[in-house]
């Protein structure tokens, strides 16, 4: 896993606004990638973090990615405005509402994105509902959704919980379906275009399913074959599989010759055994039979011939039952006594059993219907302030543990214009903050916020922190500067719909 980008060099300075009269023509800037695209592929999702009594969820840690790009093109300039400013207003704020909080109240939109990083384990960011036609849309930081570490796509299993709490999904889980970035980000990883909106399922909450404890798997032709479907099985999340064992599976239907590989010799009746011979095996005492088939032979004494029947009989051969012949046999003038039981060598197989536990799904309905979803703000003068809320977790470089990542915190400040040397990043914004880096990527810098209806405009998403006085201890959150581009990339985003996964 690499680190959090940790920025160097930052310079600040205030911008003077700027319009430019003609918008933004953003469509060719949009990039699109499938999450989970069908209704099965987003129930396996879910039922994978609410799965092993969502061990998944709670042992998941924040994400620890690196952002740098080196030598790739990047844009240029400082973060100045491309269109004029706009605002697409929360839900619930479509029309002006007027209310005053003086406290602080948290907003309901903001909770964490889980996913699976590139080192193969769970993670965390912090995300937001955002404003759609359907209600459907969450916000955060690129590389929350897009990975940057291994090139792949996407990030896999990529959910988003608002209001998560040590393993509390008090809406449900919102697996996303489809994302949506600039096309300079997906394809360039570039820092001035760091940002992400995916559309999600209608939230889930998991209920009673069932329970299988006598499940078996279909039959592996060899041991090996088994033992890595077991491994398999226990490593499948979204079904509860436990105890598993390998047991054997006979093959009645093949027989093989005695030494070959993955076979046994079963001991059988004599309809059985006659019946594998197709009907040749007339007589017990045959001497010889189908390859495959036999038979096991003691001597025993008169004594031991006679005493099942409890009486004295002169018969030279009967049936102990129905898998076991005795008889005599005269050889040298002397009668000798034998027993006979058959076998026939089949072919083995493996199977794997154990007992699975199924999890069901109810639907709880649309993400901004259940939390609400904030608002947008673009091409912004910089300057406004800001609140960024955020679940802020790791150390600054002095060793300090400030912050969990548990629960939902908050800064304020005015942002100014910032420059990341090392992402080559020139249109990104600050802002004064003492979040540290691990957990908070992804968390939204809400202007205008009303504390009473918990709704603002979105105007930013952190992408990395700083220490810019050198002191060991991270005093600044940066983000991409929102414009024409970026409201380009969420309009396409918000005008797709999901539906629901069950």
């Amino acid at each position: 896993m690499k680190r959090t980008l940790i920025l160097g060099g930052l310079s600040a300075g205030l911008l003077a606004s700027a319009v430019v009269a003609a918008p933004a023509q953003a469509a060719g800037d949009v990039a699109s990638d499938s999450l989970a695209n069908t209704n099965l592929a987003a129930q396996q999702v879910a039922a994978f973090w609410y799965g092993e009594m969502k061990a998944n969820l709670i042992g998941a840690t924040p994400y620890n990615v690196e952002t740098q790009v080196v030598g790739k093109h990047v844009s240029t300039g400082g973060p100045t405005a491309d269109t004029k400013p706009g605002i697409v207003p929360a839900i619930g704020d479509e029309k002006k509402t007027t209310s005053v909080s003086k406290n602080v109240n948290l907003p309901k939109t903001s909770g964490k994105v889980f996913f699976i990083g590139a080192d193969g384990k769970p993670h965390w960011c912090t995300g937001t509902s955002l404003q759609s036609s359907y209600k459907n849309l969450v916000a955060t930081a690129g590389h929350c959704v897009y990975d940057t570490a291994s090139n792949k796509a996407t990030l896999d299993k990529w959910v988003f919980i608002p209001g998560y709490y040590q393993g509390k999904t008090p809406w449900g889980i919102y697996v996303g379906k489809q994302a949506f970035t600039h096309y300079d980000f997906d394809v360039y990883e570039d820092g001035d275009r760091n940002y992400a909106f995916v559309n999600v399922y209608n939230g889930v909450l998991p209920v009673a399913g069932g329970t299988d404890v006598d499940w078996v798997s279909k039959p592996y032709p060899t041991k090996a074959l088994a033992e890595k479907a077991k491994a398999e099985l226990e490593a499948k999340k979204e079904t509860g599989y436990s105890k598993l064992e390998i047991i054997e599976y006979i093959d009645h239907w093949k027989i093989v010759p005695v030494g070959s590989p993955e076979s046994k010799k079963v001991d059988v009746k004599w309809s059985t055994f006659k019946a594998a011979n197709y009907g040749n095996a007339t007589n017990p005492q045959g001497p010889s039979y189908k390859p495959g088939t036999g038979f096991n032979e003691t001597a025993i004494s008169q004594a031991e011939f006679r005493a099942p029947q409890g009486v004295q009989d002169d018969g030279d051969d009967y049936w102990l039952n129905d898998s076991t012949y005795v008889y005599s046999k005269k050889i040298s003038g002397s009668w000798k006594y034998f027993k006979r039981t058959f076998w026939i060598n089949y072919d083995l197989d493996y199977k794997v059993k154990g007992i699975v536990l199924s999890i069901g799904l109810k639907d709880v309905g649309r993400l901004g219907d259940n939390v609400g979803g904030q608002g947008l703000a673009y091409n912004q003068k910089v300057g406004q302030s800001v609140y960024v809320f955020g679940y802020p977790s790791g150390k600054h470089p002095d060793g300090n543990h400030a912050f969990t990542g548990h629960t939902l915190k908050w800064t304020y400040g005015k942002t100014f214009a910032a420059k990341a040397s090392d992402i080559k990043a020139e249109e990104i914004i600050g802002v004064k903050s003492s979040f540290t880096g691990e957990g908070s990527l992804g968390s939204s810098w809400l202007a205008q916020y009303k504390s009473a209806r918990r709704l603002g405009y979105l105007n930013g998403v952190t992408i990395g922190v700083a220490d810019t006085d050198k002191n060991n201890r991270y005093d600044t959150s940066v983000s991409p500067y929102f414009d024409g581009e970026t409201y380009g990339v969420y309009k396409v985003a918000a005008a797709l719909w999901s539906g629901k996964i069950v």
